[in-house]
């Protein structure tokens, strides 16, 4: 059956429900869990590099590949010095995040 937008078939919702189903029962694989472990951390290291260390990776200062290319590079070694310091001093890069709730507020003195 045609969908009302764009004239092709639109997947019956049996369908795409079975496919929910399949992708949630290898979510619950090891293999899947091995994969995604590797996916989590490249995510972190992307997002340390992007929000919690200021390099300037979204957005390139120069256009051309030749003079793009060395901003990640730069940027990539910038983290590893930053993690590597961390390290060898024994200072955790990642905080736990507390909520504004289980923060304790002003106190009153009297």
């Amino acid at each position: 059956m045609p969908s009302a937008t764009s004239g092709r078939p639109s997947p019956h919702p049996r369908a795409i429900q079975e496919t929910r189903d399949a992708a949630r029962t290898e979510q619950t694989t090891p293999a899947w869990h091995d994969r995604y472990a590797l996916r989590c951390g490249i995510e972190a290291t992307i997002h340390q590099a992007v929000t919690v260390i200021v390099t300037g990776l979204r957005r390139a200062r120069y256009r051309g590949i030749k003079k793009v290319h060395p901003e990640p590079v730069v940027s990539a070694i910038v983290v590893n010095l930053i993690r590597l310091d961390a390290w060898w001093n024994g200072h955790p890069l990642q905080r736990k995040r507390t909520s504004h709730v289980a923060r304790p507020g002003p106190t009153l003195t009297t």
